[in-house]
């Protein structure tokens, strides 16, 4: 099998999720394309859109959400995503499972919904939710007036046995919405269909391809996966350690070679957080730095194709400053093209806005 180097993985990694130039599709369609995009908090997907398209604006993604083209879901890894209806439709099924062990385990909520009948209580919310979508808070306080536990742990139960999309106005680009919930089958009109889970693989290697089982597994946050693999038909590689590769037999890897231009990325990029070796994308060193203890991921700097630093928004009485900490000196042509994107960047998030500012922090 041929061997390919970390330099040609993360140019493979970069040409698929678009970061090598900026695409010319529609929204829809780089949601489709890139596998669906992290949205634990409400606004990351809009920059992830806005790094990867050309003439990306909020409008459109808000278009997709209120439409129902596209949902907000807790998916993969137990987290929310933003992805097409068809996916969460597709998807949720394959990962039942995460929420099934965690209805088990989970530490605040399991002991507090031992004994009850878990399908009982789902048809009881799924009933509820028929008239409406729900903040959770009050999903849980009326299944609470039949069942002797927790609103809280109530509502907990009904996420991991539901298929509960995050409604709008929930992440709608400048709208504060709490979150409320409606079943992902009722809110698009579409049935659920059997899991299938080498579909699911397919879709990863599109998107982040070429990658090892193990990649595949922590984007997914399921195992026995490999099996799955074994029985596709993938190309395989090698990566430097010797670990195989899969990919997509029609996909290709472009030369390691090919420039790579510098970027900023969003909070919680997906290109983060989706290989069990990021080694090919961020140092372990950086990681660090760049993920919090709690899980928050803060937008990052792309200089040749490697996260080499971080940036932040600060918006207050009509003034807008973009500040750049970079972890190393850039060169100066990488550093201007950097300062460039964010000023770009920081008049498209505060475009209301009277003054726009970008601040480069020294090294640290």
């Amino acid at each position: 099998m041929e061997t390919l180097s970390r330099r040609a993985l993360n140019r493979a990694t970069l040409e698929r999720q678009l970061l090598l130039r900026r695409a010319e599709m529609s929204a829809y369609d780089a949601v489709e394309h890139l596998a669906g995009l992290q949205a634990q908090a409400p606004f990351p997907p809009y920059f992830g859109l806005w790094s990867r398209l050309e003439g990306f604006q909020p409008a459109e993604l808000v278009e997709l959400l209120e439409s129902r083209r596209v949902v907000r879901i807790a998916l993969m890894r137990g987290t929310v995503h933003l992805v097409t209806a068809a996916d969460a439709l597709a998807w949720r099924p394959v990962v039942q499972v995460i929420y099934d062990r965690d209805l088990k385990q989970n530490a605040l909520h399991a002991r507090e919904l031992t004994g009850l009948d878990h399908d009982e209580v789902a048809e009881a919310a799924r009933k509820l939710l028929l008239r409406g979508p729900m903040p959770g808070a009050a999903l849980g306080a009326e299944l609470a007036r039949s069942w002797d536990a927790p609103a809280a742990s109530l509502t907990h139960l009904a996420r991991g046995r539901l298929p509960l999309v995050q409604t709008p106005p929930r992440a709608i680009w400048g709208k504060a919405g709490q979150t409320t919930y409606a079943c992902l089958d009722e809110w698009v009109g579409a049935p659920l269909p059997p899991p299938a889970p080498a579909e699911l693989i397919a879709r990863y290697l599109r998107a982040f391809g070429p990658a090892t089982v193990a990649d595949v597994q922590t984007w997914a946050g399921i195992t026995r996966l490999g099996e799955v693999a074994a029985s596709m038909d993938l190309r395989r590689y090698r990566d430097p350690d010797g670990r195989e590769l899969l990919d997509l037999p029609e996909l290709t890897v472009p030369d390691e070679d090919v420039p790579a231009p510098p970027r900023l990325l969003g909070p919680f990029d997906q290109m983060i957080l989706s290989y069990a070796d990021r080694t090919r994308i961020i140092s372990d060193a950086y990681r660090k730095r760049v993920i919090s203890h709690n899980g928050l991921v803060k937008g990052t700097l792309l200089v040749d194709g490697q996260v080499c630093g971080f940036w932040e928004i600060k918006a207050a009485r009509k003034a807008a400053v973009i500040e750049l900490s970079p972890f190393e000196k850039p060169a100066k042509r990488d550093l201007a093209a950097l300062e460039k994107s964010a000023g770009e960047l920081v008049r498209w998030a505060e475009a209301a806005a009277e003054t726009h500012e970008v601040r480069v922090h020294p090294p640290a």
